[in-house]
């Protein structure tokens, strides 16, 4: 995963790491190793910079260059239900879409059943994978899939 543009977004905005982190409620360290690609940005911090920049999820991670979103609260049962829907459209089991993660079948249920939120590296995986858009994933958009693949 790519967040190249967290960095350019913030520092194109005249922001310092310090500003950024009092707006998502966290440390400098934090902004600076999700900007660096030390850790992973958790979806409710990306999804708060999207709101803060307007600008789309799919534009963040680097999916797609339409900045086109519109701003929303993220919920657990809208995630998962639209996990379900995009699994059900291609056929996967959820055994399956485990398998592919990498991770567990009660996992899978977890995040459909909206008790555990998606975590942004899986939600990159399936969304880079299927050309999927995270902002549908997550209840920003309508479109299911990415209309336009960033070409670097």
């Amino acid at each position: 995963m790519n967040f190249e543009r967290l960095f350019l977004l913030r520092q194109s905005n005249g922001l310092t790491q310090d500003e950024m982190g009092k707006i998502l409620g966290v440390k400098r360290v934090a902004v600076s190793q999700w900007e660096n690609t030390k850790e992973i940005i958790p979806l409710d911090k990306l999804n708060i910079y999207s709101n803060y920049f307007n600008v789309s999820l799919d534009y963040l991670v680097g999916l797609d260059d339409n900045k086109n979103t519109k701003n929303i609260k993220l919920n657990k049962n809208i995630i998962g239900k639209n996990l379900k829907i995009f699994r059900n459209k291609l056929n996967l089991t959820q055994k399956e879409l485990a398998n592919l993660l990498n991770t567990s079948h009660s996992t899978i249920s977890a995040y459909e059943s909206g008790k555990t939120m998606l975590l942004t590296a899986f939600a990159f995986q399936i969304c880079s994978k299927y050309k999927v858009s995270l902002d549908w994933l997550i209840g920003k958009s309508n479109d299911m899939f990415i209309k336009q693949k960033v070409l670097n």
